[in-house]
């Protein structure tokens, strides 16, 4: 969902609080002028880069051609027209997360990945299945969270206006407001709607929370990741590297409701995990496969369960994929969101942005993810009522024996120990 320093975007989701950082693409210095003089230059561009990248040769079974000539052949008096009709053309491609973003909308975007920032703490998609406004998940400790936003619900209403054929863009900008103003947003749960007013707040994010936990299975070392953030990595050493002179047994790694982030971020933390194998791939239109793998340089070797939930979504999904299929940890819990493309983010003439889907990425096994998720090894779903309990009104047994995902880790983790134990007994 946000740009990696190779210029790629996981998920491709809209954020309301994360953050994507853009890389200088060669914005040419005539661009506003030509712009000025003709809207159709934009389009043209626009039209020019999914001819180029987009990751589907086929275009959503269009004639790619005709449509270039149907847009150019249209009169524009101004530059909204032409962004409207932008937006339609894209709309085409049936691909909710290949869009347009107008000046102040990629200006949204281009926020810094640390720091304070403002907004209400979520992150929202167009699910790919029903088309609806969807939370991804809400960022731990922000005001969406401590209001009561969970992972899946479905936004039909901001301040009272539909959300029913809005883009992620759009809502994004409903939803961002100045710090100490509030939101009001409708969300279908389980069939039931729900209202949360919301105040916007600056939000300070650490990524990575750690404690050893004395538990049945021994001292083990908790990790919750929360978000892949520029700085993910350096506090996931940090943690590890902290737990691992307290010479814990095995550790527990809590990606529940992680939306994701920064490409580079998953594979810098799982090469702390995994010392050899394959991370990622991803492949383009053309097949052509573009590889992650591991550099001999993991910091434990030491026994790991892995928590996720259907708030893991994109890069979580990729950290989990690759411990899961180089059997470096069990997965416990539920299916994850499904977050499994690749997109390019990218400034154009007059100030605007386009995020393209470019590819899709594949676990190690070379399995797709996108829609499905990753299928934990010993699955612990939670009712909507036990994950409005666990999250909402009782976020002080998160990560202990009465939070029912955490049980079960720590009696995997138990049994991983006593493996591993016996293993090294036999070999002396």
């Amino acid at each position: 969902m946000v740009i990696t320093r190779s210029g790629l975007v996981l998920g491709a989701t809209a954020v309301t609080l994360t953050t994507i950082a853009v890389t200088s693409l060669g914005i040419h210095s005539q661009g506003q002028a030509l712009f000025k003089e003709s809207p159709k230059e934009l389009i043209d561009e626009v039209w020019q880069v999914i001819n180029r990248q987009y990751v589907d040769g086929t275009f959503n079974k269009l004639d790619w051609q005709a449509v270039r000539r149907e847009y150019l052949n249209k009169p524009y008096s101004d530059k909204q027209q032409a962004y409207k009709s932008i937006r339609e053309m894209l709309k085409k491609l049936g691909d909710p997360y290949t869009r347009f973003m107008d000046p102040e909308e990629f200006k949204n975007m281009q926020v810094d990945t640390s720091g304070e920032l403002t907004g209400i703490g979520i992150q929202i998609g167009l699910d790919e299945k029903t088309k609806k406004l969807t939370v991804i998940a809400p960022i731990e400790d922000t005001p969406a969270a401590k209001a009561g936003v969970l992972a899946k619900d479905i936004i039909t209403k901001i301040n009272g206006k539909s959300t029913e054929g809005m883009d992620t863009n759009q809502a994004v900008s409903l939803i961002r407001g100045e710090a100490g103003t509030t939101v009001n947003l409708t969300v279908l749960r389980s069939g039931q709607e729900k209202q949360f007013n919301i105040a916007r707040a600056k939000i300070e994010i650490h990524p990575v929370e750690y404690s050893q936990k004395q538990t049945p299975a021994g001292n083990l070392g908790y990790i919750r990741l929360k978000q892949f953030s520029a700085n993910a990595g350096k506090e996931m050493q940090q943690a590890i590297r902290n737990l691992e002179s307290k010479q814990v047994a095995g550790y527990v790694l809590d990606l529940r409701n992680n939306p994701g982030g920064l490409l580079f971020s998953s594979v810098e933390i799982a090469r702390m995990w995994i010392n050899n194998g394959t991370i990622v791939s991803t492949k383009d239109r053309l097949s052509e496969v573009e590889r992650e793998v591991a550099n001999g340089r993991a910091l434990t070797n030491k026994p790991l369960v892995v928590i996720v939930d259907k708030g893991s979504a994109s890069a979580s999904e990729i950290l989990s994929g690759a411990l899961q299929d180089n059997k470096r940890a069990v997965i416990v819990g539920s299916q994850t969101f499904g977050k499994g493309l690749v997109q390019s983010v990218r400034p154009l003439d007059d100030g605007s942005g386009l995020a393209v889907t470019i590819a899709k990425y594949y676990t190690p096994n070379n399995r797709d993810i996108n829609k499905h998720g990753i299928d934990p090894d010993v699955k612990v779903d939670l009712t909507t009522a036990q994950r409005e309990r666990l999250w909402l009104k009782e976020r002080d047994k998160v990560a202990t024996l009465q939070d029912p995902q955490f049980a079960k880790a720590v009696e995997v983790i138990g049994k991983e120990i006593a493996q591993k134990t016996n293993n090294r007994a036999e070999k002396n």
